[in-house]
């Protein structure tokens, strides 16, 4: 049998989105608090879950228990969830859905969101430093340095500073790329790490799945850009055009669309060479690379 053509990505992603949904839901404690209310609201809307089911499959990857990365991958999703949370204000793209559903300012209000996303950032660093059962406390402060780090004013916050400082001005292509694996790239490389550390890997094996992340991180951002231009609203659960709308400069309107359609396979091509030497625990990673520019939403 020919475990990566049998391989059923969509069941594996349901199973891992499952078991990440559960235990988010276990650390949302006071379920009448109103801000809870508001957390709960973002948090279980649903999403793809990429970066956790990615910390999940990196562990795997290196032969490690996936149960074991569970609340590092729950926190990596808090602090996403959180960034869309904030991302979505009025004061930054002012969006009234996502994931399908009224934005977090929509659905409660501008105070109660920025509140929520503020919780939700911190929780997860508390679900960090609570322990992972069966890791070393090194491997955990170090992961919490490199989430931290990612998250933080020199990855993603800065990226997404550059994103509303080069509204309405049109940049290179290299410092669209600086952009966005700072606003992106990073912390679907954190959560690869994290995984890979967290598994027990070596640091061989660290050094290629973190190629791996940051072509796959850059690959999701241009993803992101056609599906703005040419996705079904319908099935991405949020406005199409706003780019255009924003006058952003996108991989579709710096290098047109079948560039960038080529430019993300490449990438992914590149991604799939980084993990080759690993064998078929590797599978979902592999997997999950080709979806990422096969997607819809």
């Amino acid at each position: 049998m020919d475990i990566e053509t049998d391989f059923d990505l969509k069941a594996y992603l349901k199973k891992q989105q499952d078991i990440v949904n559960r235990a988010l839901q276990s650390y949302l404690t006071d379920p009448e608090a109103r801000i809870t209310k508001a957390m709960e609201h973002s948090l279980m809307a649903g999403g793809k879950r990429i970066r956790p089911v990615l910390c999940i499959a990196a562990a795997e990857a290196v032969g490690g228990n996936s149960d074991d990365v569970i609340p590092a991958a729950c926190a990596i999703e808090m602090i996403h969830t959180y960034s869309l949370i904030h991302d979505d204000l009025p004061a930054m793209d002012d969006d009234d859905l996502r994931r399908g559903i009224p934005t977090c300012h929509r659905a409660f209000d501008e105070a109660t969101a920025v509140l929520a996303g503020d919780a939700l950032l911190t929780l997860a660093f508390e679900v960090l430093s609570g322990g992972i059962k069966g890791v070393d406390s090194k491997d955990i402060l170090k992961v919490i340095g490199i989430i931290a780090e990612a998250a933080g004013r020199n990855k993603m916050i800065e990226g997404q500073m550059r994103d509303i400082l080069n509204e309405g001005k049109l940049i290179s292509l290299a410092a669209l790329k600086e952009m966005h694996t700072m606003k992106t790239g990073a912390m679907i490389e954190a959560s690869v790490r994290t995984g890979a550390i967290l598994g027990g890997g070596s640091e061989e094996q660290i050094r290629f799945l973190s190629e791996y992340a940051d072509k796959i991180g850059l690959a999701f951002q241009v993803t992101d850009d056609l599906l703005n231009v040419e996705g079904d609203p319908e099935i991405m659960g949020k406005a199409v055009g706003t780019d255009e709308k924003r006058d952003k400069s996108t991989y579709p309107n710096l290098m047109g669309i079948e560039a960038s359609r080529e430019f993300s396979a490449d990438l992914i091509n590149s991604a799939l060479k980084a993990v080759e030497k690993f064998d078929n625990k590797a599978v979902p990673l592999r997997k999950i690379a080709e979806y990422i520019i096969e997607r819809k939403r």
